[in-house]
């Protein structure tokens, strides 16, 4: 069993790297997502040199004596080239396997994005009071240990913080309180942003809710929307709206810049680190979706 997925999870890299891919007769959205990623790659001149994919089953459901259901993570690596740059793009994904008599009939990706963020289904304008840190005063955010926290934590959980199964939101968040971002508003949790006491903001946990914070507040953890991705640079944040309906459905937190001057991303929920901003290669994509660019106002030029 895990053999088989193997070399199909592998099978699916190496048409990324033989710039091969199989013809999509039934409209499956992995295999638009690989086509639009190809596309990307050439449009922005860049290569998978070679990856790897490494399947470790989580547990085996027996629904009959015949038929079995595995549920699986395949860990993805990619040895990426652009121009003279190299640099590594990994992905985890959820996956779930169906065999008959022990041949593989169906291998399907678990989406997440239609579950809820942080157990909650907030979407609601998160109030901005300023009164919360009228004492605190600015802070200096610190880039270096928000990237260095977002290399660390982008395929674990911080077991200091709750921890969500749609976690994306949380993990920015995160990044930026590693970053020195100090929190502010507890114990409303339609107020400032916050986690403590086994409690959170929706502005902490939910995409929503954080795009529409980080548009509003003017003390403390700001942010300046930016036009375009290249504005930003490691320790900014994008959020997503893949439906392009007003509602933000992802975040992500810059790490690296490539070639191009284009951020590269470490996120959660699909954790991935090393991804390219656009996610033209998530199935969650459309071509309605809409992105806010955020770059973080850091009082400090040297960090």
């Amino acid at each position: 069993m895990k053999q088989i997925l193997s070399e199909l999870n592998q099978a699916k890299l190496e048409m990324l790297v033989n710039k091969k891919l199989i013809k999509n007769t039934r409209q499956n959205k992995e295999l638009h997502a690989l086509e639009r990623r190809f596309l990307s790659n050439e449009k922005r001149k860049a290569e998978v040199v070679k990856g790897s994919a490494e399947v470790k089953i989580s547990r085996v459901n027996a629904k009959s004596e015949e038929l079995k259901e595995a549920v699986y993570i395949c860990h993805y690596k990619w040895l990426n080239k652009q121009k003279d740059y190299f640099y590594l793009e990994e992905r985890i994904d959820h996956r779930k396997a169906t065999f008959y008599r022990d041949e593989l009939v169906e291998d399907d990706l678990i989406e997440m994005y239609d579950k809820n963020e942080g157990t909650q289904n907030q979407t609601s304008i998160i109030e901005v009071n300023d009164q919360d840190i009228r004492n605190k005063g600015d802070f200096s955010y610190d880039r270096l240990a928000a990237v260095q926290y977002a290399e660390r934590w982008w395929n674990d959980e911080n077991p200091k913080y709750k921890n969500f199964e749609v976690n994306c939101t949380n993990f920015v968040s995160q990044c930026l309180h590693a970053g020195n971002a100090q929190m502010r508003g507890y114990p409303n949790r339609s107020s400032g942003w916050w986690m403590q006491n086994n409690n959170w903001s929706y502005s902490w946990s939910v995409a929503n809710a954080m795009t529409s914070f980080l548009k509003n507040s003017k003390t403390g953890l700001q942010a300046e929307k930016v036009e375009h991705a290249e504005q930003l640079k490691p320790g900014d944040v994008i959020c997503y709206d893949f439906q392009g309906d007003g509602r933000f459905d992802h975040t992500t937190f810059v790490v690296a810049k490539d070639p191009e001057n284009m951020p590269l991303v470490n996120a959660q929920t699909y954790n991935s680190r090393m991804r390219y901003w656009a996610y033209e290669d998530s199935t969650a994509y459309t071509p309605n979706i809409k992105y806010a660019f955020f770059r973080i106002i850091d009082g400090t030029s040297s960090k």
